[in-house]
C-alpha cells in the first residue's frame, strides 16, 4: 500500500494569501465620516462596523429603531439616526442635520417577491421607493454637501446579480436593480469632475441570516447553487470587502462600476 502523501502549501500562494490579508487591514478611514443606509442587519450592519474599525467615524441609519440600538451596544461610539427612506420629506429633514459626510454606502433595500402577473401596485411603489429613489435622494443631499465643502467623496450603491440576470418572481426587484446600476454610471458621470466617485456592488445571494432562511431549502437554492463556479453563495464579508476597497483610496482611479461579488454567477 503506497504511503499516504501530504500536499505542501505552495509558498508565492501562501505569501500572496498573506499579501491580501495585509492589504485588507491597511485600508483604513481615518479622519473620515461615513454615512451607511440600511445599517440594522445583514451587510449594512457588518459595513458599520468594519468601518468603524477602520477609524472612520459612522452614522447608521435604520428604520427600525431597536436594531440601531442593539448596533450601538456592539459597536460604541457610532451615531445611530432612525427615519423610514421611504418618507421623502422625513429623510430630508433627518440628513439635513446630519452634518458632513465622506463616505456614503446606500445599503437599504427591500425585497417583494410576486410572480409577473400577480405584481401589487404597493409592491412597485414600495421597491421603487426605497431600492431606488431614496438611493438617489439621500446621494443628492450628501453630494450636494460634499460640493459645497468642494470635499472629494465615494459613495457605493449596494446593487445585485439580479441588475443583470432575470430570476423567476423577481420581475420588480429586477427592474429596480437594473435601475440602480444605471443610477449609479450617471452618477459617476454627471459627480466625477466634482471628485465624487460612485460605484455599485452586486452579490450573489449572501448568507444574512434572512439569506440563510430563504435559500436553505436544497430544491431551491440548488439551480442557483449550479450556476456559481465557486459552488457556494457569498457571504456578508465577502461583500463588506468590496465595499470598503471601492470606498478606499485603493480604488482612486475606479468611478462607474457595477462589481459583480457573485462566484461568478453572471459569468456564466
Amino acid at each position: 500500500m503506497p504511503s499516504p502523501s501530504f500536499s505542501t502549501p505552495n509558498p508565492a500562494s501562501f505569501h500572496l494569501q498573506l499579501n491580501c490579508v495585509a492589504w485588507l487591514m491597511d485600508i483604513s478611514f481615518p479622519g473620515l465620516r461615513a454615512l451607511v443606509t440600511g445599517a440594522g442587519k445583514g451587510i449594512g450592519r457588518e459595513t458599520v462596523k468594519a468601518l468603524r474599525r477602520g477609524g472612520a467615524s459612522v452614522v447608521a441609519l435604520s428604520r427600525t429603531q431597536s436594531d440601531l440600538d442593539s448596533l450601538a451596544h456592539e459597536c460604541p461610539g457610532i451615531e445611530v439616526l432612525c427615519v423610514d427612506l421611504a418618507d421623502w420629506d422625513a429623510t430630508k429633514t433627518a440628513l439635513q442635520a446630519v452634518g458632513d459626510v465622506d463616505l456614503l454606502v446606500n445599503n437599504a433595500a427591500v425585497a417583494l417577491l410576486q410572480p409577473f402577473l400577480e405584481i401589487t401596485k404597493e409592491a412597485v411603489d414600495t421597491s421603487f421607493n426605497v431600492n431606488v429613489k431614496a438611493v438617489l435622494h439621500v446621494s443628492q443631499i450628501v453630494a450636494q454637501q460634499m460640493i459645497a465643502r468642494r470635499a472629494p467623496g465615494a459613495i457605493v450603491n449596494i446593487s445585485s446579480q439580479a441588475s443583470q440576470c432575470a430570476l423567476q418572481n423577481h420581475s420588480v426587484y429586477c427592474a429596480t436593480k437594473g435601475a440602480l446600476d444605471m443610477l449609479t454610471k450617471v452618477m459617476a458621470l454627471e459627480l466625477g469632475p466634482k471628485k465624487i466617485r460612485v460605484n455599485a456592488v452586486n452579490p450573489t445571494v449572501v448568507m444574512t441570516d434572512m439569506g440563510r432562511i430563504g435559500w436553505s431549502d436544497p430544491e431551491k437554492a440548488g439551480p442557483m447553487l449550479n450556476r456559481i463556479p465557486l459552488g457556494h453563495f457569498a457571504e456578508i464579508d465577502d461583500v463588506v470587502n468590496a465595499v470598503l476597497f471601492l470606498l478606499s483610496d485603493r480604488s482612486a482611479m475606479i468611478t462607474g462600476v457595477t462589481l459583480p461579488v457573485d462566484g461568478g454567477f453572471l459569468a456564466c
